[in-house]
């Protein structure tokens, strides 16, 4: 017994340049309000995001359309696993409105997985960029997308929509792949890119986080795997465990080795590189699209 009580590791304590800036603001309190009034689902609010005080404050906000529950239980992800409620086909025209309403110039959309789905939600993610091109003419758009099982007729109906940025987030080196996204694969999220790319979208995207037990190699490796598959934009920032039915924490790393990442990016040839403890998906994702 006394064996297994040492083996238990306390979680890490948070290091001192990982700070985090709280939710204030005019802005801030505007959008809260229009997304509590209109019941809109943000990955800000839904993935505990920490950047959600400025990027709000800045005037700017995820939308996650098809629900709030999602099919799929990644170990790293604070979004809700189980059976997702009836899909809202009214949802296009209520994103597009609230962009609109918002004032937003570079809106990002994203989902949760929906597998239980015939179209794994492909339509409502057609509708919805539709609509908002059709309310918001001058909006430029992101889309992060799930990986739809690589099922390449239901990812054509992106490449229809043909967003500005289209992204879809490797999450973690190739052999933590199993343990941090239990339903999927590494090489299938390669493809998936790859063929976004083929078909002719102009900007791809990815992301990793780190602190999970990867080497540095590992992050090196995948990085380049991404240019292998042309892809022109990644983002590379610290996981933070959402709860503590999460998994944990394996390392906090440091400014220097984000800028190290960085530098490294720019060699390989990334359009843009975004490193930094803090940096998710859709961190600074207006500067993409130039």
């Amino acid at each position: 017994m006394e064996n297994i009580i040492n083996s238990v590791q306390p979680p890490i304590g948070k290091p001192k340049w990982l700070k985090v800036k709280l939710p204030i603001g005019e802005k801030y309190t505007e959008l809260r309000g229009l997304v509590d009034k209109y019941k809109l689902n943000t990955i800000c609010t839904s993935g505990s995001c920490p950047n959600m005080g400025e990027c709000w404050g800045e005037g700017t906000a995820t939308f996650m359309i098809l629900g709030n529950v999602c099919t799929r239980s990644c170990g790293f992800c604070g979004v809700k696993t189980g059976r997702p409620e009836t899909v809202d086909w009214d949802e296009p025209e209520k994103v597009a409105r609230s962009i609109k309403l918002m004032k937003i110039k570079h809106a990002v959309i994203t989902s949760v997985d929906r597998d239980d789905l015939k179209d794994m939600g492909s339509i409502i993610w057609l509708e919805t960029v539709e609509a908002i091109r059709r309310m918001n003419p001058t909006t430029t758009l992101e889309t992060l997308i799930p990986d739809f099982q690589g099922n390449e007729k239901i990812i054509d109906r992106i490449v229809e929509a043909n967003p500005e940025v289209v992204s879809h987030n490797m999450e973690t080196v190739r052999r933590l792949t199993r343990e941090v996204r239990i339903q999927a694969k590494y090489d299938r999220s390669l493809a998936v890119l790859k063929y976004l790319k083929e078909k002719g979208i102009r900007r791809t995207k990815s992301g990793i986080m780190l602190g999970l037990g990867e080497k540095e190699e590992e992050v090196i490796q995948t990085m380049q795997d991404l240019r292998d598959n042309d892809v022109d934009i990644v983002t590379i920032g610290q996981y933070l465990q959402p709860s503590k039915k999460h998994l944990p924490v394996k390392e906090f790393i440091t400014p220097e080795q984000f800028e190290k990442y960085e530098k490294i990016g720019k060699v390989m040839g990334f359009r843009h590189v975004e490193s930094g403890a803090l940096v998710r998906s859709s961190y600074h994702a207006e500067k993409h699209i130039l």
